[in-house]
């Protein structure tokens, strides 16, 4: 499974919120057997991956 959402003031960048609830909606998903792949956030200027800045 893969998390998306958006940031309506254009930053994408993951705040602590995203961070926690990414590793709780993983931790929930485990316990389903659903692995969570990912959460990307979209903004205005692109996107980021916390997968791909090593945050899950």
């Amino acid at each position: 499974m893969t998390v998306i959402h958006n940031h309506p003031s254009g930053d994408p960048s993951p705040s602590r919120a995203d961070i926690e609830i990414t590793r709780q909606i993983a931790a929930a998903g485990k316990g389903l057997g659903i692995a969570v792949h990912d959460h990307i956030i979209l903004g205005r200027d692109g996107h980021a991956s916390l997968r791909g800045q090593g945050l899950i």
